[in-house]
This record gives C-alpha cells, sequence and structure tokens, in this order.
C-alpha cells in the first residue's frame, strides 16, 4: 500500500474516490498538518502505486475497510478522525459500521449512507432506476477497462473533474468512438500538473481496480447482510455540492431533507454547498478545509 502522510498529532485519515488517488486531498493534507495533526492518505487496493489483485472478489468491502483497518495498525493508531469522497465516503460509511471503535468522528462528501434493503440487489435497484447505459452498469461489463483505454486518459480524466451535469451519466457501448469532449479549459483548482499527476498513474494502472469496487456492489450487499437497518453511530458532518450528481439521484433531497438521513445517522450535520459539483474538496479547498477542522476540533 502506498502512503502519503505529513504532520504531527491526532491523527486524519482520507480515504479518495474515483478518478482520484491520494493526491485528491493534497490541500487538505498540507492545511491539517499546519494545524497540528497527522495527515494520512493511501491510495486504495487498485488505485495509484498500491498494490491491484487479480480478482474481482478482492474488492469487497471487508477487503478495502480491512486494508485500512491494517494500516492504523501498522502505524500504531487506536482511534482516527475519517474523511472519505466519493467511493471514500462508501468506504467510510461501512469502517463506522464495522469497525466503530476506530473512529472519532466522520467528515463524509458527496455520497449519503443509505441502509441496506433487503429486497432488492443494488444492480437491479440501478437498472430498474437508470437503464443499462448507466455507468454504474456499464462498469459491469468484463473488459469495460479496454473501451475506457482507447480515449486519452488526459482527456477521460479531465471530462470527469469538470462535469457539472448533475444529471446521472450514461456511457453507450461505443464509448471510445462516441467520446468527443470539447477541447478542456482548466479551472483555477486544477493546474496542468495536478491533470497529469492523476494521469499519469492511470495511464500505468489501467481501470480495471476501480471498476472492481463497482463491480463488488451486489457481493458487499450480501456481506453486509448483519448490519441491515444499522444505524451509524459515530459523529458525522456530511458535505455536498448542488451540482453534485449523487444529490440528483431520485429521492437523495428528500432522503436529507425529509429527515430519513438524520434518522440512520443520529450525530449527523449535513452542509450543502451552492454552485459546487462532484469533486468538492479539490474545487472548494479552503472552504472544505475549515469545515474538516472546525467538526473535528469538537472531539
Amino acid at each position: 500500500m502506498h502512503v502519503a502522510e505529513i504532520g504531527e498529532g491526532p491523527a486524519v485519515l482520507f480515504v479518495h474516490g474515483f478518478p482520484e488517488l491520494w493526491y485528491t486531498w493534497r490541500h487538505q493534507m498540507l492545511f491539517m498538518a499546519s494545524k497540528g495533526y497527522r495527515a494520512i492518505a493511501p491510495d486504495l487496493r487498485g488505485f495509484g502505486d498500491t498494490d491491484a489483485p487479480p480478482s474481482t472478489a478482492s474488492y469487497s468491502v471487508f477487503h478495502i475497510v480491512g486494508d485500512l483497518v491494517c494500516l492504523l495498525d501498522s502505524l500504531g493508531l487506536d482511534k482516527v478522525y475519517l474523511v472519505g469522497h466519493d467511493w471514500g465516503a462508501i468506504i467510510s460509511w461501512y469502517m463506522c459500521l464495522f469497525r466503530p471503535d476506530r473512529i472519532k468522528a466522520l467528515v463524509s462528501m458527496s455520497v449519503v449512507y443509505t441502509p441496506r434493503n433487503p429486497l432488492v440487489k443494488p444492480m437491479d435497484l440501478f437498472r430498474k432506476t437508470f437503464g443499462d447505459d448507466f455507468y454504474i452498469c456499464r462498469f459491469q461489463e468484463i473488459g469495460w477497462e479496454e473501451e475506457f483505454a482507447k480515449v486519452d486518459t488526459k482527456r477521460q480524466l479531465a471530462a470527469s473533474f469538470l462535469n457539472r451535469n448533475p444529471n446521472a451519466p450514461k456511457l453507450p457501448k461505443d464509448y471510445a468512438k462516441s467520446f468527443n469532449p470539447p477541447p478542456y479549459t482548466l479551472p483555477s483548482w486544477l493546474t496542468e500538473e495536478d491533470l497529469e499527476y492523476f494521469a499519469s498513474k492511470y495511464r500505468a494502472t489501467g481501470f480495471r481496480g476501480p471498476f472492481n469496487y463497482y463491480r463488488c456492489f451486489d457481493l458487499n450487499w450480501e456481506l453486509s447482510g448483519a448490519w441491515t437497518e444499522s444505524k451509524i453511530l459515530v459523529p458525522v458532518k456530511f458535505i455536498v455540492g448542488d451540482l453534485d450528481l449523487t444529490y440528483s439521484f431520485p429521492g437523495i433531497k428528500e432522503y436529507i431533507d425529509g429527515g430519513g438521513f438524520k434518522k440512520m445517522v443520529p450525530g449527523l450535520e449535513v452542509v450543502v454547498m451552492e454552485g459546487v459539483a462532484h469533486f468538492i474538496n479539490q474545487e472548494k479547498p479552503q472552504e472544505i478545509n475549515h469545515h474538516i477542522l472546525d467538526f473535528i476540533n469538537k472531539f
């Protein structure tokens, strides 16, 4: 496992999403280190410079949470503050379910905690709601990483990072042939050097490891049966942008505003940032830095 680390003091573990790496937390790590914290950000299994097991089943949440618990053990850390975004948020929710004894508080971004539905598998629900072209459904197809590899990696990552369309992403069968985004203009929050770092790592590793996270949705559902209807009992601040595609999924706003989210996460605070899209910690680093610091300082 490749782990980036800076600072001394109480430990904050940062968990990245897709298509990201430890590097997504570059601003938060420097800021928290300057405030007297120890910032730790691994490349998750299958990403960047961390090993990528060949088997799809090796990417279940038991494996990923296990990796993080073993990381804490290897660093001699009993409890940490946890910060997660996108897939990192999903993994963080599971870590709070499985090992709340290791978490002081969680700052989660983009993906809400939804309790396990014992009546329907995740992929059946995704297909029924969004159709087979929905990106998560498309990622299930074996060999889709080869289709992705036909497209220039940097342009592909730029299209993801700079997307401000909150509608559910759809990917056609002939994705590589139809991929024709306009030339990108980088915003102030993403430099050419930043983009090239991400691209260099994905060129080296490909996308199979990350896609395997999506291919474990139903496996995770099966493995987590014992936690059906379980609540998250650690303190949580949840932050999302109003242009985030996850915020526009059917029922999510009602779940947040109607009290369902708070019911499942009793120690919850919610922040909705206006005019901000999915990659919130990169797009608004200073605001996110202070949200993290203000929240974990309470504990």
